[in-house]
Formats: C-alpha cells, sequence, structure tokens
C-alpha cells in the first residue's frame, strides 16, 4: 500500500474547487491506487460552505481518501502539502480595470508563496490557477526561495484542451487522433494555439485544415472561449476546468505520453528568446514529476510575432507587481 500524499486546494468551496475535490478524491489525478489527504483552504467567510463540501466528500465514501483537513489558516492548509492547487483568487467585477485586479491577487498569492515556503513537504509541486495564472505563480514562487522554482507552473491546460476540442471537431476526428497541441504565453488573449507542430492520425494538422481557418476563427476562438462560456451559461468555465486541473497534474507528475507533449506555463529558461524571470506557456515532455520544455521547433515570423506580443504583456504585468517579487 502506498503512503498517502497530501494535497491542498485553495478556494475548496468555489466554484471550480467544488468541481475538482471530488475528481481528486476519486483518483483521477494520481490513480487507484494512490491514497491521499485532502487540505481545503478557504477564507474566513466560506467556512459555513467548505464545511459542506466537507460533508459530501464524508458522503462519497471515496475509498481513497484517508482524511480531509478544513481550514482557513495557511499553516494549517499547506502544512506538509506534496502539491498544492492554489485555485481562489479574487474574480474580475464589473469596472474594475484589469490592472487592479492583478494588484488585488497580488497580495494574495504573495503570502501563499510564504506559507508554501515555510510549511509545504521538501518536495513540494504547485498549481496556480488563480488568474492572471502566469503572473500569480510569478509572485508565489518569488516569495518561497527556498522551493525550486521549477516546482511552480500556471495553468494553459484548460486552452490547451479547447483546442484539442475545437481541432477534433473541426476535422471530425477523436481528441485521441490529436498529439503535439501547443499553446505558447500568457493565459490571456495574447495566448496563441499553435497547430503548427501537431499532428492528427500521424499526418500534419494543416493537411487538414487551411492555415486561413487556423489564423481567423481557431486562434481567436481558443482566445475568447473563456468569455463565450460566460455568455452561454452565465457562469465560468468549472467542470473544463477542473478536468484540466487534472490533467495538467497527472502528466507533470505521471508523465506524459509517448510521442506527444502538453502545454504549462513554466519558468522561462530563455528559450525561444522568452525573457528569463517570466511564467511562460511552452510544449513540454513530464518525466517522473519534472517537466522540459520541447527545444528547436521551427517558428515562422506570424509565430515569432505572437510570442513576442504575449511577451510583452507578461512584462507588463510584472512591472505592475514587482514590490510584491521581494519575499
Amino acid at each position: 500500500m502506498k503512503q498517502p500524499i497530501k494535497i491542498t486546494i485553495t478556494g475548496a468551496a468555489g466554484h471550480i474547487g467544488y468541481a475538482l475535490v471530488f475528481r481528486v478524491a476519486s483518483g483521477e489525478m494520481f490513480g487507484s491506487d494512490q491514497p491521499l489527504i485532502l487540505r481545503l483552504l478557504e477564507v474566513p467567510s466560506a467556512l459555513s460552505a467548505l464545511n459542506g463540501v466537507g460533508m459530501e466528500l464524508e458522503d462519497g465514501a471515496f475509498p481513497l481518501l484517508y482524511d480531509v483537513v478544513l481550514t482557513d489558516d495557511p499553516a494549517i492548509g499547506f502544512r506538509e502539502t506534496n502539491y498544492a492547487i492554489l485555485v481562489g483568487a479574487k474574480p474580475r467585477t464589473k469596472g474594475m480595470e484589469r490592472k487592479d485586479l492583478i494588484l488585488d491577487n497580488a497580495g494574495i498569492f504573495a503570502q501563499q508563496g510564504r506559507a508554501i515556503n515555510e510549511h509545504a513537504a521538501e518536495d513540494v509541486r504547485v498549481l496556480v490557477v488563480g488568474n492572471p495564472a502566469n503572473t500569480n505563480a510569478l509572485i508565489a514562487s518569488a516569495n518561497a526561495p527556498d522551493i525550486p522554482i521549477t516546482r511552480f507552473s500556471a495553468m494553459t491546460r484548460l486552452d490547451h484542451n479547447r483546442a484539442l476540442g475545437q481541432l477534433a471537431k473541426k476535422t471530425n476526428t477523436l481528441v485521441s487522433h490529436i498529439q503535439r497541441m501547443t499553446v505558447w504565453g500568457n493565459h490571456s488573449l495574447t495566448q496563441y494555439p499553435d497547430i503548427r507542430h501537431c499532428r492528427i492520425q500521424g499526418k500534419p494538422a494543416l493537411d487538414w485544415v487551411t492555415r486561413d481557418w487556423a489564423i481567423d476563427h481557431f486562434i481567436p476562438k481558443i482566445q475568447r472561449r473563456g468569455a463565450a462560456v460566460i455568455e452561454a451559461r452565465g457562469l465560468s468555465s468549472a467542470a473544463s476546468a477542473s478536468a484540466a486541473i487534472v490533467d495538467h497534474m497527472r502528466d507533470w507528475v505521471l508523465g506524459t505520453p509517448p510521442k506527444d507533449w502538453v502545454s504549462m506555463a513554466v519558468h522561462a529558461d530563455g528559450s525561444y528568446g522568452i525573457r528569463e524571470g517570466l511564467f511562460f506557456s511552452y510544449p513540454v515532455i513530464c518525466r517522473e514529476g519534472d517537466y522540459a520544455i520541447v527545444q528547436d521547433l521551427e517558428l515562422d515570423a506570424f509565430s515569432k510575432a505572437r510570442l513576442a506580443a504575449s511577451e510583452q504583456e507578461l512584462q507588463e504585468e510584472r512591472a505592475m507587481v514587482e514590490r510584491f517579487l521581494r519575499p
């Protein structure tokens, strides 16, 4: 029998957190033979709702679930945790400027970074979901100086999965037929979903679709998909976001499929000319809990311009939160 692992989920009583916790408890993330302990962290005003989540986890009788800790104290929530999934963040409200949202969330993720640094297990891996995810990952990692920066990532897997779904729909194929999808850059409107290196049933994706479709329809649809979901159902993505979190963590820890890669926002190391010190989405291959950026992919002028635009946006966001990057 494996030893239980500890998984912390912030914002666990929220929209995405509620959709996520039961999938994690069922073993979807790390396998049907991996026992786990959930540490669910919320703000004080949401503790009543969090208690309800705890009741439902008990009532679900999940055989892998050893224990559930419900708390509003980061010291307890991150204690000896092996995996921290930072979902909770202040949402953007009507009339709020993006700069205001970034600054409000910067303080939250700086505090969480410090708590992770002080209380988490030495092998902790951190996924930042709360937006702006790339910059929040930068802030959290900067405030956890004792943890290698490669243990932090931000989620662009939802964008990656959206791209797979739209390409499968367009080509009347299955998602499982598609390999080597890439989402570059920021989790924002500047992201660049790229099918130039994608293959469908072993053939180049651009043999199945036209370049004009990719540029004029596919890219903007993926960039705006989150807003389209909100417009359609009146709420932001939750089920698909929780599925993406499971996919991201499972592949990071257990490894990506053979001959394929996935998209993760990770610390830029200069690959593809992106400034070091940003969190930028790249194609990555994962093995045994580590990732490696796929190197030497050919980028045309159009692609380079898209990467540069997203890099510029991330630099602007970094400048806004500079004072939060000192632990």
